[in-house]
């Protein structure tokens, strides 16, 4: 075999997972492990990072699947248009991803296999069905973030009763799972312009999502025993997005959208470091917070979007 069809090949495989996301994903599951108080093993927690890097990964190759006809005309360097991958092979793919992340779920407790499972299938709906959807689309992104974020807390299942750690406000954790479907929604709902351009209503109903978003953190915050690094991880989640979203608000031009897109996506990481900043501290936090610059050092070598 040519070893460049080779390497295209093996470099087509790895542009269809995003590499660049998965850190995100992971984000959501140590922010969810913070949420149920860190205590749960740690076998338990990889479990569900094998979890989330399946299912996310599955899900973003689908995406390319479905779209394999409009990526043809609009995203010709796609790897299934070009040639590097089959749509067949592809579908392999992401079959054998989502499979991974269910059965990795599962060694966890039967509400992670439940949660995974709905996520794996909130992602077939969203690449079949609702992704070009204006209202719909956002909302399914959002409710697999929201399962993510859920997944973590299920480490430790018995955080579904309650959760109430000293002096911390109770906060359910079906509450705290407004947050990524918020964030997702504004992400999902301003990149619907990446290719062509969009409109400034949507940019700016995507920035008031995000200041929804600040404001329930900034609550979460203030309620904190953590009050401080909690409230310093707020103003960084602050100052990373509002800039390129309010811009691409003004100019919903595409190279600003994307640039909001992309800034949105890495800031995941920073949404799930304020929620471990909250419930376990600064220190956490940090750890979480590490996965940005390894996010966005993959993201030089392979497309976000």
């Amino acid at each position: 075999m040519n070893t460049t069809l080779l390497s295209d090949r093996t470099t087509g495989y790895f542009q269809l997972m995003r590499p660049p996301n998965i850190p995100t994903a992971w984000a959501d599951i140590l922010a969810g492990y913070a949420i149920s108080g860190g205590s749960a093993s740690v076998s338990s927690l990889l479990w569900l990072l094998l979890a989330t890097t399946g299912l996310y990964g599955g899900g973003v190759v689908f995406n390319d699947v479905f779209d394999a006809e409009l990526d043809a005309k609009e995203r010709p360097e796609r790897p299934i248009p070009r040639g590097a991958v089959s749509s067949q092979e592809a579908t392999i793919l992401g079959g054998f991803l989502l499979t991974v992340g269910v059965v990795a779920a599962s060694q966890v407790s039967v509400l992670s296999l439940i949660l995974a499972s709905l996520i794996a299938a909130a992602t077939i709906i969203y690449d079949s069905t609702t992704k070009h959807h204006a209202l719909f689309g956002p909302l399914t992104m959002g409710f697999c973030r929201a399962g993510n974020l859920l997944l973590g807390i299920s480490v430790l299942p018995a955080t579904f009763n309650s959760i109430n750690f000293g002096d911390f406000s109770l906060f359910h954790p079906t509450y705290l799972a407004i947050i990524p479907i918020l964030y997702i929604g504004a992400i999902t709902a301003i990149s619907q312009g990446e290719v062509y351009g969009g409109n400034q209503q949507t940019g700016w109903i995507s920035v008031g999502l995000m200041a929804v978003v600040i404001a329930i953190l900034f609550g979460c915050a203030v309620t904190s025993v953590h009050l401080i690094s909690a409230l310093l991880f707020v103003g960084v989640l602050s100052w990373r997005i509002f800039p390129p979203f309010i811009q691409a608000a003004n100019d919903p031009q595409p190279d600003k959208i994307r640039n909001a897109v992309k800034a949105g996506i890495l800031s995941l990481v920073v949404v799930n470091a304020t929620l471990s900043a909250c419930f376990l501290g600064g220190i956490f936090a940090i750890l979480v917070l590490a996965l940005l610059p390894l996010s966005m050092g993959l993201s030089r070598l392979f497309a976000m979007t």
